[in-house]
């Protein structure tokens, strides 16, 4: 429900009163409270009153609570202007426009769906710039993860083109191991079989000839026989 307040005939013109009313456009009551507390403008003051105004008649006059309240609008339309006039030079009159305006501030409640505790209102509170500056940091990580892939790449190929001959030369010995294994499981049977050759060569050598007796010399043959001895 929207509760309205306005001041009418100020004695400020409406363009300093629009710089004012701009700033407070949209902001929950205590924030707008505060930013116009703080503020050095004049107008500052008048426009300070309108909305303490506006919030005495939501919370008198409709019953809403003061913590869902915002500015739901707030504006400042031209008064009537008074003509004065100023005495110069040489007997001329110059005039002065002393200008007035009429402020008019509008409340609203919010949403109680939208409505958020006070400390996680300004943690939330994101500005346009804000999300386009997260936005950009985004995109400048993806574009930053997506240069280091395409740099990994490359080592990657290069390990795989350097893992290829290693891996061939890998498997060279490895297709050699069966004959090396066989080779030397037939060595020790060659080795058995030169070992029982021999053995058999010497098993199977002939007996060597008996020597013949010489035949006896002359001088053997006119010496005569020992004589027996007699057993007497």
């Amino acid at each position: 429900m929207e509760t309205k307040a306005s001041s009418k005939y100020i004695r400020i013109s409406a363009r300093k009163a629009r710089l004012v009313v701009d700033t407070i456009r949209g902001k929950d009551l205590a924030a707008a409270q505060q930013i116009l507390d703080f503020s050095d403008r004049a107008a500052a003051r008048v426009v300070g009153k309108v909305l303490r105004a506006a919030a005495a008649n939501a919370e008198n006059n409709n019953g809403l609570t003061p913590d869902n309240l915002f500015v739901s609008r707030a504006y400042v339309d031209e008064g009537p202007t008074l003509k004065r006039f100023r005495p110069r030079a040489m007997g001329r009159a110059t005039r002065i426009n002393k200008r007035t305006c009429h402020i008019t501030v509008v409340l609203d409640e919010r949403e109680l769906e939208k409505v958020a505790p006070k400390r996680g209102r300004l943690r939330k509170a994101v500005t346009g710039r804000g999300k386009a500056a997260t936005a950009r940091g985004k995109a400048e990580e993806k574009e930053k993860a997506e240069a280091a892939e395409e740099q990994e790449k490359p080592e990657e190929k290069a390990e795989a083109a350097t893992a290829k001959p290693k891996a061939a030369k890998a498997k060279k010995p490895a297709a050699k191991a069966p004959a090396k294994k066989a080779a030397a499981k037939k060595a020790p049977a060659a080795k058995a079989a030169k070992a029982a050759k021999p053995e058999a060569a010497k098993k199977e050598k002939p007996a060597e000839p008996k020597k013949k007796a010489e035949p006896a010399s002359p001088k053997d043959k006119e010496k005569p026989p020992a004589k027996e001895k007699s057993e007497d």
